[in-house]
């Protein structure tokens, strides 16, 4: 016994003649007789009483269709996994992201991606640029965006975005009317700080190092949600990447440009030496088309 052989079967089964299973499978009729046939050598009892050029199913054939007909589901589920793997792997993506962008970029690339694949499941979480790294280098998650602090081992990466950087103030700030920042306006002023290991926080101390300035550090935190939202509720000024600050402008808050320029850098993470399925080369085209570079 075969699949052929079973194909053959249900095709004459479902469409009741052998002549109309023939149509529909594409071969000739003496070739789904000479498949029955087999099978009923196969299977040991009779499937079809042939009577006048007509084939009857038995009560067997219709107690072993009954079988036939739930290994059939089975297989038809196969087929569509089997296709939904080729057109667009997993059916499933996992997305991991620094806090930075999750509530900002990855949001509207995500519904941009789930518009045009509303049947991808998608799972996301926001973790820090070291964690994002470990889960794409892990297999964990298929795609993630992490500062550029991160060691780049066992992964690849490509350059995503640049934001420069600005000093978040509360408004009605003594600062608050100024065009432009410079270290020597921060002088002693409460400073809500990222982490020592963020490269943008580095750059800002070497430059307030060699300026000799000293802002007075309150709070750190690597969250760049946390400075808005510490500095919304008064605590001191801080620098932030312009996105994260977005929800918060307007509502307690205000940025300024800070001189000289310093920019946050936001790197695109992927498994490494790994092709990735085409519903990922999709996102990652996605949210490629959501980077920036500024100035």
């Amino acid at each position: 016994m075969n699949i052929r052989e079973i194909e053959v079967f249900y095709a004459v089964m479902t469409n009741t003649t052998a002549s109309r299973a023939a149509e529909v499978l594409r071969i000739s009729q003496p070739a789904v007789s000479k498949a029955i046939q087999q099978l009923e050598r196969d299977i040991g009892f009779p499937l079809f009483r042939r009577e006048r050029g007509r084939m009857f199913p038995t009560a067997e054939a219709n107690i072993f269709f009954k079988e036939v007909e739930g290994s059939f589901t089975g297989l038809t589920k196969l087929k569509s996994a089997a296709a939904r793997i080729r057109d667009f792997g997993s059916g499933e993506i996992k997305v991991a992201s620094l806090s930075a962008l999750s509530t900002n970029v990855l949001p509207r690339a995500l519904s941009a991606f789930q518009s045009r694949h509303p049947n991808v499941a998608i799972t996301f979480q926001a973790q820090l640029s070291s964690t994002v790294k470990d889960l794409v280098a892990s297999g964990q998650v298929d795609v993630g965006l992490a500062a550029d602090e991160i060691e780049t081992d066992g992964v690849d990466v490509r350059p995503f975005a640049r934001y420069r950087a600005a000093i978040a103030v509360p408004e009605g700030h003594k600062l608050d009317g100024a065009s432009a920042l410079t270290p020597e306006d921060l002088q002693g002023e409460p400073f809500v700080a990222l982490s020592p290991e963020d490269t943008t926080r580095r750059a800002v101390e070497a430059i307030f190092l060699d300026r000799g300035v000293k802002p007075k550090v309150v709070l750190e935190t690597p969250y760049s949600t946390t400075i808005c939202a510490m500095i919304q509720a008064g605590m001191g000024v801080g620098l932030v990447n312009p996105m994260t600050a977005e929800p918060y402008i307007g509502r307690g808050l205000k940025i300024i440009p800070f001189e000289p320029a310093v920019y946050f850098r936001t790197l695109l993470v992927l498994p490494q030496n790994r092709y990735p399925p085409r519903i990922v080369s999709d996102f990652v085209d996605e949210i490629m088309r959501h980077s920036v570079f500024q100035q």
